[in-house]
């Protein structure tokens, strides 16, 4: 092997890759949704990490991690929304897009307002719904409590649902987000393995802000790979 085919090999394995890149395992999750989000895959391999938005360990899983955790609480949504005729979702925290983007391309029916408080990060989220091509979908820049105090002012409808994912513990995220959600709404929050132990302690909280019935739910990814967590909350 000469020099030259020595640089190359090097330059081949240190490409970026994603372990499920030509795995059927995406597209038969994602379905209809998934050229769209092989779009937002692609802007997350190439600008993901150097924008801050990705971990540097998360190159290789971008699919699983980011996209199909993310798309594994579309069917929780589709059931909130499901008796409601306008069917808006609000997306805590949106940062990098999960699950707010993710869930927004496999609802197209739904309409989503993502609220993020981050300049750069709203920067990167109007170019993916750019590039994406997504119409339902309305950006907010401005934290949590400043859309809570437009709800109460009625300058803004509450919403059907909300959802959020790695934002903060619940907590905290209990009066972040349920006095965004109308009577009878619910919150479904992507949660790690700590999930039930967070409700219980945020018992307190949830009573609070008219949150009822806080429950986790095993959520699957895709075939073959680890289940995550989802918290609901029903508001009174």
């Amino acid at each position: 092997m000469t020099d030259t085919d020595i640089d190359t090999a090097a330059e081949v394995r240190e490409d970026p890759y994603d372990e499920l890149d030509g795995s059927p395992i995406p597209e038969q999750v994602l379905g209809a949704a998934f050229p769209a989000l092989n779009v937002f895959h692609g802007k997350l391999m190439a600008e993901g990490e150097p924008r801050g938005l990705i971990g540097p360990r998360d190159i290789h899983i971008i699919w699983e991690r980011h996209i199909l955790n993310s798309a594994a609480i579309v069917p929780f949504l589709r059931k909130a929304v499901a008796h409601d005729a306008v069917k808006s979702i609000a997306d805590v925290g949106s940062g990098g897009g999960f699950p707010g983007l993710v869930a927004a391309t496999c609802l197209p029916e739904c309409s989503f307002t993502l609220i993020e408080p981050m300049e750069r990060r709203v920067a990167w989220l109007e170019e993916c719904v750019d590039d994406m091509g997504l119409k339902n979908v309305t950006i907010i820049r401005a934290r949590s409590e400043e859309v809570i105090d437009r709800v109460r002012k009625h300058t803004l409808k509450p919403f059907v649902a909300v959802t959020c994912r790695a934002v903060a513990p619940m907590t905290k995220l209990s009066g972040w987000t349920l006095p965004l959600l109308k009577p009878h709404g619910q919150l479904i929050a992507l949660k790690g393995r700590s999930a039930e132990a967070e409700i219980k302690k945020a018992d307190t909280q949830i009573r609070r802000f008219h949150g009822i019935h806080p429950r986790v739910c095993l959520a699957p990814v895709g075939e073959g790979l680890e289940p995550t967590h989802v918290v609901l909350v029903d508001k009174q």
